[in-house]
Formats: structure tokens, C-alpha cells, sequence
């Protein structure tokens, strides 16, 4: 088939995107990816890993648009004849929407065609909107509508052929919700490719630096809904048990002050490292020189329906994860018996969670066991990806039929 997909910023780099894109074309599709170049430094036209790439250059300005798209629809009206141009010239079979914001070009632009439309929903936006600092500013607050997003995804999903979302969690959410036939949700969560495990350079320096610790890891944004400051709390009581352990949290977000004001105003220092945003390759470095990782993140609608990468990246190596108890990856954590889960913001509860791990050590060599073993067995991109691959086989055959 050829399968035309929309994605609403610049690629590379998008890893779900480029995943998904090279999937179905190992499986013999014809991907052809229109995504935006706002700073005109990327060729329009591209091939890239397989994927033919088609870059439309727009003024930067046009992103200032792209929040306000479900309240003023100027944002839409610039891409959907971008989008038309773009079917026109590629005939696909189908088309693959990336997440709401250009959703509604996409189906807009497509009332001529009739293509069939598959909606990949990379997370709740609505909902996640709603911790957003420029919605919750005076300005967002008077233009952006979170009500409006909501409205339209429910009718883009209504509409849409497939809907793909990163948790089966996600998939109930919307079937309570809108009444929407269950049987057109496919998860595909956002794992770990095999090759990211197998086939990696390991930077023995990072190694070395916490080999004398127990060093909790935490990967991705620090923003204070994540729950770190639950985990730096939690030094008073870990501190005692534990001498060398040490929280290592690489990543950084604007609030990262909160944090590190923390840790000063209490002496912490020695057992904290802000380490920043690395570079990428670091990882899985990163995670080998760890014995636990971590994704404290507070309990909300958006938490609750959705994976963070951290998880998977963690468990490839075999580390014990130990979460809150947002639902989707405490069911996680539950149906694979590879970490442990806490109750959100509850300091002690996390403190006893990670004493539990460090004092009895078959519990941690068999929660280090379980946790590589479901990504071998059950939750690595190849396994995962089937769901997606599922999709275009049905449109496939549907084709054929009326040939």
C-alpha cells in the first residue's frame, strides 16, 4: 500500500513517527511522510531511512497558530490546501494523521479523496494541555480552549477508520467516553526497538562514576508533575538505610530550581546529580550504571493513559522500575511483576518501596529477571508494532476486494 503520512512538525527528529514509518516499510508499504520545516534548513524533498520525505516551509509564525488551532482554525486553513497538494501528488491509499493538531486539515483536506483516515493518538492532548504553562497563562487562558480540543478529538475519532493509541487504558478511556466502537482501537506503545538493547556503544565513564552507589534513574522532562520532588524527599529516610545511594535524573525542565533548591536548602548534594538533557546515545549507559529506574509521575487523566519511554528503556537492561500508581503502568508493573508500585506523592510509601528492593536481594535479582524478560518476550517495538502492521493488512485486503 501506500500510505500517506502527516505529521504536524519537523522530521527527523521523531522516534515514534520514524518508527512506525519504517515498520511498514520492512512490511513492504510505501511511506510518503508531509511534515513542516519552520526554520528552512532541511531539504523539501527527501528519502530518509526508506521514508520519502516532503517538507512544507512555513513562517514561523504559523506555530504561534498551532495552539489556538481548535478556537481560531487560520492554522487549518494555511495546511489544508498544503495537505490537498500533498494527497494530489502522492495518491496514497490511506492516510496517517500524527496526533490532533493537524487532525483537522487532515480530515478537512481529505473530503474530496474519502481516503481511508487511520488517527495515531501519541497521547491525551487535551488533557496534558491543561499542565501547559503558555495555556495556563493570561493570554492562553483567554484563547486556548480545552473544551474545543476535546470536542474535536472525539469527533476525529468518531470519524477516523483506526485509532491508534499507547495504552489499552487510553483505547477504555475513549470507548466510555464517546460510546465509539471498540474494534477500531490498535495500541502501539512507545517501546524499545531491540536494536536499542543489542546494538549500543557503552560509555564506560558513566559506568564507572556510580559503580560504588545504589543509584535510582530517572530519564526524561523534570517538571514538578513528574514527582520528583517525592523522590528527593524521600532522602531522609533513604539516606539512613542506603549510604551510597544516589539519584541520578538526566533531563531538565524550567522548573528545575524547585528541585534543586531542594537538595541545597536539605544537604543533598552528595546524593543527587543533576546530570541535564545528554545526548541520546548516553541511555542506555546511563541505565547499566543504575539498579532501579524510576517514573514517579503524579496520578492524572493523561497519566493514567499513557507510557513513559523510561519505562521500557529501564526494563530492557533488566532494572526493577518503581512507579507511581498512575494506571497504566501500574498495571504494568503488576502484569509483569517487574517493579514495584507506590501510592503518588506518598514519600514513605516510595522510600519503603526502594528499601524493600535494597535489602532483599532475590526479590530484586527477580524482579530484574521479570522486567527483561517482558521486553524480550512481550513489549519490545517488534513485538509491539504488530498492532500497526495489523491496520494496513486489513486496508490491504479491503483494496484488493474491490479491484
Amino acid at each position: 500500500m501506500r500510505i500517506g503520512m502527516i505529521l504536524d512538525k519537523e522530521f527527523p527528529p521523531d522516534p515514534r513517527v520514524e518508527n512506525e514509518a519504517i515498520t511498514l516499510v520492512k512490511a513492504g508499504h510505501d511511506v510518503h511522510l508531509f511534515c513542516l520545516d519552520y526554520a528552512h534548513d532541511q531539504k523539501t524533498r527527501e528519502m530518509v531511512k526508506g521514508i520519502h520525505v516532503y517538507r512544507q516551509r512555513l513562517p514561523s509564525y504559523i506555530y504561534q497558530f498551532s495552539a489556538l488551532a481548535y478556537t481560531i482554525p487560520y492554522y487549518h486553513h494555511v495546511l489544508n490546501k498544503w495537505i490537498k497538494k500533498f494527497i494530489l501528488s502522492v495518491k496514497p491509499d490511506a492516510l496517517h494523521v500524527h496526533d490532533m493538531q493537524i487532525a483537522r486539515s487532515v480530515f478537512n483536506a481529505n473530503k474530496p479523496f474519502n481516503l481511508p483516515i487511520t488517527l495515531d493518538l501519541h497521547e491525551n492532548r487535551p488533557e496534558i494541555m491543561r499542565y501547559y504553562g503558555h495555556v495556563n497563562s493570561l493570554w492562553g487562558k483567554a484563547l486556548i480552549s480545552i473544551d474545543a480540543w476535546k470536542k474535536f478529538e472525539y469527533k476525529y475519532i468518531k470519524k477516523a477508520d483506526h485509532v491508534i493509541t499507547v495504552t489499552d487504558e487510553a483505547a477504555d478511556y475513549y470507548v466510555d467516553e464517546i460510546s465509539v466502537n471498540p474494534d477500531k482501537f490498535y495500541t502501539v506503545p512507545n517501546t524499545v526497538r531491540k536494536d536499542w538493547y543489542n546494538i549500543f556503544t557503552k560509555h564506560q565513564d558513566i559506568i564507572n562514576k556510580y559503580k560504588n552507589n545504589f543509584t535510582l534513574l530517572y530519564l526524561g522532562d523534570t517538571g514538578v508533575r513528574r514527582g520528583l520532588k517525592t523522590v528527593l524527599e524521600s532522602l531522609k529516610y533513604l539516606v539512613p538505610k542506603i549510604h551510597n545511594i544516589k539519584i541520578v535524573l538526566v533531563g531538565a525542565s524550567k522548573q528545575d530550581h524547585i528541585l534543586k533548591t531542594y537538595v541545597k536548602e536539605h544537604a543533598f548534594e552528595e546524593y543527587v546529580d543533576f546530570e541535564g538533557w545528554t545526548d541520546f546515545d548516553l541511555f542506555q549507559s546511563y541505565v547499566l550504571a543504575s539498579e532501579v529506574g524510576l517514573c514517579p509521575i503524579h496520578r492524572n487523566l493523561h497519566h493514567d493513559t499513557t507510557y513513559a519511554n523510561k519505562l521500557f528503556q529501564c526494563m530492557a537492561f533488566g532494572k526493577p522500575i518503581v512507579v507511581s500508581d498512575c494506571l497504566a503502568q501500574k498495571n504494568l508493573v503488576e502484569k509483569y511483576d517487574c517493579g514495584r508500585v507506590f501510592e503518588d506523592q506518598n514519600v514513605t510509601d516510595f522510600a519503603n518501596k526502594i528499601i524493600e528492593i535494597y535489602e532483599n536481594k532475590s526479590t530484586y535479582q527477580q524482579l530484574s529477571n521479570n522486567s527483561r524478560e517482558a521486553i524480550e518476550d512481550h513489549l519490545n517495538w517488534e513485538v509491539m508494532s504488530k498492532q500497526l502492521l495489523k491496520i494496513y493488512e486489513n486496508e490491504r485486503d479491503i483494496i484488493r476486494e474491490h479491484l
